[in-house]
């Protein structure tokens, strides 16, 4: 696998997926706080600020303290809090998955999302290209994945070849949609995101239809 660079920062978020309209769930991720207004991202799109008071995408902040934010949607209320991993919530109990993830590309025309691996909200980035899902040790370790204990590999990068682990990863999320014991490679480089690779994708049937990516659970 090889590594390309991205123009892409790392984004620290936490991810709540919220029931809205009966069965129907959102993705909301908290980014940060900007003055008091929340730094939200819903179903995958870019981060929105919005002020106390204010609704988005049917999502409405009712306050914010600190690194977090009282919002509400679908008549009830919850709390996002920055580094939380994504949950599914519905209004009478966890609602089943859909199956289904829609990504909107950024205006650099790549797909990228919240998440989560092992319970802990990650980063993504979609690479077709990539043949598992592929991570730096830094982001290993706050995964709370044990890399040194896998499947010794060497990587090729932009910069070379660097040692590498080959690991099982006990779920990935996206959305409403977690993945069980899905294969990676943790790489000895940092990197500012994870990239969702095909061990994730393959087990989806992609659909690209302008700028949105429509990835459809395989039974």
């Amino acid at each position: 696998m090889t590594e390309r660079p991205r123009l892409l920062a790392p984004l620290v978020a936490a991810g709540l997926a919220l029931a809205a309209h009966g069965a129907w769930a959102q993705a909301v991720a908290l980014q940060g706080m900007l003055g008091s207004r929340a730094l939200l991202i819903v179903d995958g799109a870019q981060p929105k600020a919005v002020a106390p008071g204010d609704s988005w995408k049917g999502v409405k902040v009712l306050s914010t303290q600190g690194d977090q934010a009282v919002v509400e949607a679908g008549g009830r209320r919850f709390t996002l809090r920055v580094g939380e991993a994504p949950a599914s919530v519905g209004g009478g109990g966890a609602p089943a998955s859909s199956g289904r993830i829609v990504l909107t590309a950024g205006s650099n025309g790549h797909f990228t999302t919240q998440g989560g691996i092992n319970g802990r909200a990650a980063y993504f980035l979609v690479d077709t290209g990539a043949s598992m899902v592929s991570m730096g040790m830094n982001d290993a370790e706050r995964f709370g994945v044990d890399y040194r204990s896998g499947q010794p590999m060497q990587m090729n990068t932009a910069n070379g070849v660097v040692a590498a682990w080959r690991v099982k990863l006990n779920a990935v999320r996206v959305g409403d949609v977690e993945l069980r014991d899905v294969d990676a490679v943790v790489g000895q480089q940092s990197m500012p995101f994870v990239l969702l690779g095909n061990s994730f994708l393959t087990r989806f049937q992609m659909r690209r239809d302008n700028d949105q990516l429509f990835l459809e659970r395989r039974y």
